[in-house]
């Protein structure tokens, strides 16, 4: 199938690993150009460079760094991104995560979480937005979570950052109406990342069972409802988010890639 992506220009921040890079890859076998990016800028050209020769050279791959926590770094990264050619496909993948307590998380950590989770959408979206609606084409992704809709109690300000990029995606999709570009969101299920191994590290000191133990036997205790019963693989995210951009008929749709764990219609 031609997803029409060749010569694309995409940025995938938060991209030198996990969800992030596979969904470069699966860009750059499409022959799209595609910006690489994380905090720091020897990383994002090593995986750069790693991925160009992994696909052969479909695609081009370049190195771009920034915090997007910060919004100096972003603002230098947008200006980059416009002496570069501009962006035709925004994916929103930078995200943190953690468990913890809900009475325990301060009110920095909150805004800390929000700045990074929903704000730096928020900014790359306000830049790049209304070029897309110049030229008349344009997609924008926001990698949320399925826990944006079924919120877990042992990550409360995870999870309020998620919804609210689900709200974002809906909302920033009323303004393309008539034209060719496309804003949506992706909910992947719990997906098995670098990140996702931190997580059961922690959730073996808290549990106090060996990870091995947590991981074997992770659906039958906390996530009954999956369907799929095993992780998700990020490639299996990387496919849908790659697919949603391009399709123009999909636009403001929160896209479910998480296992059938929301039991809801």
């Amino acid at each position: 199938m031609d997803l029409e992506l060749q010569g694309k220009r995409v940025l995938v921040t938060g991209s030198t690993g996990g969800i992030g890079k596979a969904i470069a890859t699966h860009y750059l076998n499409e022959g799209a150009v595609v910006i690489i990016n994380g905090r720091d800028q020897g990383r994002c050209d090593a995986v750069a460079a790693e991925l160009a020769e992994a696909c052969n050279a479909q695609g081009r791959a370049l190195g771009m760094a920034a915090d997007l926590a910060d919004a100096a770094q972003c603002e230098v990264l947008i200006e980059r991104l416009a002496e570069q050619g501009g962006v035709d496909i925004l994916i929103n993948n930078t995200g943190i995560f953690e468990v913890k307590a809900f009475e325990a998380i301060e009110d920095h950590e909150w805004m800390h979480y929000f700045n990074v989770n929903v704000m730096s959408a928020v900014r790359l979206a306000r830049a790049l937005l209304p070029g897309m609606l110049e030229r008349d084409f344009g997609r924008i992704v926001n990698v949320s979570s399925e826990c944006a809709i079924k919120p877990l109690g042992q990550m409360v300000h995870y999870s309020v950052t998620k919804t609210a990029l689900v709200s974002l995606s809906r909302a920033l999709a009323e303004l393309t109406k008539g034209k060719n570009v496309t804003v949506n969101s992706v909910l992947p299920g719990p997906t098995w990342t670098d990140g996702v191994e931190n997580y059961f590290d922690t959730l073996s000191a808290k549990e106090g069972k060996p990870v091995g133990e947590l991981t074997e036997n992770y659906f039958a205790d906390h996530e009954p409802t999956s369907l799929l019963q095993r992780f998700v693989d990020v490639n299996e995210v990387a496919k849908a988010t790659v697919y949603l951009t391009s399709n123009r008929a999909m636009n403001g749709q929160a896209l479910r890639v998480e296992g059938g764990i929301i039991r809801a219609l």
